[in-house]
């Protein structure tokens, strides 16, 4: 880590690993992407996110049939739109491998980025849910040409600036460039995270993260069913 607590991400061009729990994402064209995620929604058309109160601009939908429409700029990431809940499995450093749930809510305004917020829990040895445990926030970003920006900020005490590109019309893959630590936040290495669409709907995702010695290693993966949206 530098005195201004960059972390340095290393190299994080490893193979690509398959989806959470091993099913492969789904490759598709572009209307075939978008046709997927209406017949995924049917079931749960009529859930959002719930306004806290009347703003003077746009409020966040976590769902395409409501609010405003999506920003053009943003028809790569449509499929990510929504409220996703499961369970996952980490091998962390202080905990070793262990199971976790997690709801990923993903949300637009009609601007040209998607807002992103994680939640998640620790169980017990008894199945039960343990504590809280990791928790981030930020925003995706896709430009003209593909290319593909994830900004989250993590409660640990650490932020990540992750670029890079969709795999397919409902897979994308991203690295790190930055990592940041706060004075009383953790010491990262840099990661790589994909995140697709898998069998029967559900989001899928992926993070390896650097070892000082093993180098990618992997960190978290999860499969998540669609709740809202």
């Amino acid at each position: 880590m530098t005195d201004s607590g960059q972390t340095d991400t290393g190299d994080t061009t490893p193979s690509t690993p398959e989806g959470a729990d091993g099913q492969s994402v789904i490759p598709g064209s572009g209307n075939a992407a978008v046709n997927a995620a209406v017949e995924r929604s049917e079931q749960t058309a009529g859930r959002n996110v719930t306004p806290f109160s009347e703003l003077p601009i746009a409020e966040d939908t976590a769902n395409l049939r409501f609010g405003p429409d999506l920003h053009p700029g943003l028809l790569a990431l449509l499929p990510l739109v929504g409220v996703w809940e499961g369970e996952g499995e980490a091998d962390t450093e202080d905990r070793g491998q262990h199971r976790f749930g997690q709801q990923i809510t993903v949300t637009h305004d009609g601007e040209n980025y998607l807002s992103w917020s994680s939640r998640s829990w620790t169980y017990d040895s008894g199945g039960a849910v343990d504590a809280p445990a990791y928790r981030e926030a930020g925003f995706w970003r896709i430009s003209e040409d593909d290319k593909l920006e994830f900004l989250v900020s993590h409660a640990s005490g650490f932020i990540e600036v992750y670029y890079g590109a969709p795999l397919t019309q409902s897979a994308w893959e991203m690295a790190t460039d930055v990592v940041l630590a706060s004075p009383t936040g953790p010491s990262r290495g840099g990661a790589k995270r994909i995140y697709g669409i898998v069998e029967g709907g559900d989001l899928g995702w992926v993070e390896e993260r650097m070892h000082p010695e093993k180098g990618l290693v992997p960190h978290l993966s999860a499969r998540l069913s669609r709740v809202a949206g």
